[in-house]
């Protein structure tokens, strides 16, 4: 059975601007290629890949996501070295690019021992690894989500399945890093403290991105049901302040291979 596509565009956009900033910090560590090659894993929309692709100035930037909905939205975009294509990241294995970026995108891949070692290996010699993953798994808003996925009616549906983030320490990264052959490095851990109108719109954050993963493993009156309960169990464990402050933990990670 295909994959059901969950990520709507205009929900995950409400709060654009609090999910491009982590972007533009990363960006900034990362070094311009003219006439390189850069590829984008997990695009989007294609908005910020293709400002990415204006600040490095490659010959070729390649978007690539798995959901048609936001590569719909990306396809007018594409021109002047610029494209986007339809793609699991989990599978990427292409060589030959000068960075490999991406944002937002690879906390939804397990063993990232792996997964950072194929990336690397993807790197052209003097290449970059540019990466930012959320790391907020121990808030409310997401230890809420896990919870009820254990509970029933949901775990039924579910199979058992939880969502559980395998993001580790930025120490860990770098170590990690350091043993592929990016000994220049930059690792960090950072909040980004958003300012909601109210705690129930951390219910409409997460709805465009965490929950779509329950979303697309269970029947759409069930996961109305989940939707119902989560806001019902969330909402009292969240201070009810106008604005509410929403902490948001990210890694920004970035290496460059060796020359040699």
């Amino acid at each position: 059975m295909a994959a059901v596509d969950t990520w709507d565009p205009e929900q995950y956009e409400r709060f654009a601007a609090e999910r491009s900033a982590p972007f533009w910090d990363l960006l900034s560590l990362v070094r311009p290629v003219p006439g390189g090659r850069v590829v984008d894993l997990g695009c989007g929309n294609g908005e910020l890949t293709a400002a990415l692709h204006r600040r490095l100035e490659p010959a070729e930037t390649l978007g690539l996501d798995s959901s048609p909905a936001m590569l719909e939205r990306a396809a007018a975009l594409e021109g002047a070295g610029l494209r986007f294509e339809l793609g699991d990241i989990a599978g990427f294995d292409q060589g030959g690019w000068d960075v490999v970026f991406s944002n937002a995108a690879l906390h939804w891949l397990p063993d990232h021992a792996g997964l950072f070692a194929r990336l690397v290996a993807a790197l052209n010699q003097g290449g970059q690894l540019a990466v930012q993953m959320p790391a907020n798994h121990d808030h409310p808003s997401h230890v809420v989500a896990a919870e009820l996925a254990g509970a029933e009616p949901f775990r039924a549906a579910l199979g058992g399945y939880r969502r559980a983030s395998p993001a580790q320490a930025p120490e860990w990264y770098a170590e990690l890093l350091d043993r592929l052959g990016l000994a220049d490095q930059h690792v960090r851990l950072q909040v980004y403290l958003h300012h909601l109108a109210a705690r129930d719109e951390v219910v409409e954050w997460v709805k465009g991105t965490l929950l779509t993963d329950y979303q697309a493993r269970m029947p759409a009156a069930l996961f109305e049901e989940f939707l119902a309960a989560y806001r019902r169990r969330l909402l009292p464990l969240l201070e009810d302040t106008h604005p509410y402050r929403y902490p948001f933990k990210r890694l920004l990670l970035w290496g460059r291979r060796g020359s040699n």
